[in-house]
C-alpha cells in the first residue's frame, strides 16, 4: 500500500511541475506538442487541443511536457529557441515555482487542519496535547552535565514542595528563575521512558542575564492547535520559506560533501527510503501525509536548481549563457553535457538506493 501511495505522490508532484513549464509555454506562444501523465510507451491520447496531445502513458512514474524546439533543433516562430531568453527562463523556472507553490498549498492545509508545532503560552493553555520539548541545551550549563538531551520531553518539575506541571514554555523559565537554586528534579520523556534528571539551577549561565537563574536549556511548547483559515495562508508561506532554507542548506553541505568525498549517505534517502517513510506518514494520518509530500515537493523544486545538465538548473545555465553571448549553443554541445549530468544523476540514485538497501539489511 506505501508503495502505491508512494507512486501517485511521485506522479502527482512531476505532473505538477510540468504543468508549470506548460502553462507558461503556453502562455509565451510556445507550441506544446504533448502534455503526458506518466512516461512512453504510450496508452491512450485523451485529447487534442490547439497543437497539444493529452496523453495516458504505461509506465506510472511521473510524467512530462514536450515543447517545440526546446532541443535547439527548430527555430520556427512558435519553437521555444525563437522565444526571447527571459520567456524561456520563465518556462524553465515554471516548474520549480509550481512545487513551491504546491508545498506551500499544502502545508497552509496542514496548518489549518493542525499539525503540530510550536505553541504561544495562549495557545498551549488550550491545546489538549501540548508537550514540553527540549530545543536547546547550552555545552558546558548545568543542564548539559545533568544530561539532558535535545527532544526530551519535560513532563514535571520538583524542587522541594514546589511541583510545576504547567506545559507552557514561559511557566517553566519563570520557575527556573524564581527557583531558590537548589537542585531541580525533571521528569522527562525519552525514547518512550521516563527519566529523572537533576540538575541546580545558576546565575551567570545566560549571558545576557547575567542575574537570572537558569539551566542553560531552551523549550518549547508543542502541540496540535489549528490555524484560523485566514491566517493559515500567512502561516504556510512562512513556513514554507523556513522549510526551504533548512532543506537548502541540507542539499548544499551533502554537494559540498560529494565533491570533497566527505558527504555522509546515512543522511540521505532515495526512492526506497523515500517510499518507507511515506509509508509511516500514511500510517500517522493525512496531516503527517500532506506534511511530508510538501518537504518532498520543496527538495524536488530545490534539486531541479542545481545548475546540472539534463535538470532544469542545468538547461537555465545554458540559456542565461546565450543570453549573454548572443551565441547558440551548438546542439551536440547541449546533448552531451545533458548526456552527461543524465548518467551522474543515474549514479548517484543508484548509490543512493544502495545505501537504502544497506539501511534496510543493517
Amino acid at each position: 500500500m506505501s508503495i502505491l501511495i508512494f507512486i501517485i505522490i511521485l506522479v502527482v508532484l512531476i505532473v505538477v511541475h510540468e504543468l508549470g513549464h506548460f502553462l507558461v509555454a503556453k502562455w509565451s506562444g510556445m507550441r506544446v506538442e504533448e502534455f503526458g501523465i506518466g512516461y512512453p510507451p504510450r496508452a491512450l491520447t485523451l485529447a487534442k487541443k490547439d497543437g497539444t496531445e493529452y496523453t495516458l502513458n504505461w509506465l506510472p512514474f511521473g510524467g512530462f511536457v514536450r515543447i517545440y524546439g526546446e532541443d535547439g533543433e527548430e527555430a520556427d516562430a512558435d519553437s521555444f529557441v525563437s522565444k526571447p531568453h527571459l520567456l524561456q527562463a520563465l518556462t524553465l523556472i515554471a516548474g520549480i515555482a509550481m512545487n513551491l507553490l504546491l508545498a506551500w498549498v499544502l502545508l497552509s492545509i496542514t496548518l489549518g487542519l493542525g499539525m503540530p508545532r510550536v505553541l504561544s503560552d495562549a495557545e498551549a493553555a488550550g491545546a489538549t496535547d501540548a508537550k514540553l520539548i527540549v530545543s536547546e541545551v547550552l555545552p558546558g550549563s548545568p543542564a548539559f552535565e545533568a544530561t539532558l538531551m535535545r527532544g526530551d520531553v519535560i513532563t514535571k518539575a520538583f524542587q522541594g514542595d514546589e511541583e510545576l506541571t504547567d506545559i507552557r514554555s514561559g511557566a517553566f523559565t519563570s520557575f527556573i528563575a524564581e527557583s531558590t537554586g537548589e537542585p531541580i528534579t525533571l521528569l522527562v520523556e525519552r525514547e518512550g521512558e521516563e527519566v529523572l534528571i537533576s540538575a541546580a539551577p545558576q546565575a551567570g549561565v545566560i549571558a545576557s542575564e547575567p542575574e537570572r537563574l537558569a539551566l542553560g536549556v531552551g523549550v518549547a511548547s508543542v502541540g496540535t492547535v489549528p490555524v484560523s483559515w485566514w491566517q493559515a495562508p500567512i502561516e504556510g508561506f512562512l513556513l514554507t520559506w523556513s522549510v526551504t532554507g533548512q532543506v537548502a542548506v541540507g542539499l548544499t553541505h551533502f554537494f559540498i560533501g560529494l565533491f570533497t568525498l566527505t558527504a555522509d549517505l546515512s543522511q540521505v534517502s532515495g526512492p526506497l527510503g523515500i517510499a518507507g517513510a511515506v509509508g509511516e506518514a500514511s500510517n500517522t494520518g493525512l496531516i503527517a501525509l500532506l506534511t511530508l509530500t510538501a518537504v518532498i515537493s520543496i527538495n524536488l523544486a530545490l534539486i531541479n536548481v542545481l545548475p546540472i545538465p539534463a535538470l532544469d538548473g542545468g538547461r537555465l545555465l545554458f540559456v542565461l549563457i546565450e543570453w549573454v553571448t548572443r551565441k547558440r549553443i551548438p546542439k551536440s554541445v547541449s546533448v552531451a553535457f545533458n548526456g552527461i549530468g543524465f548518467a551522474a544523476l543515474i549514479l548517484l540514485m543508484l548509490v543512493v538506493t544502495a545505501s537504502d538497501v544497506l539501511k534496510l539489511l543493517s
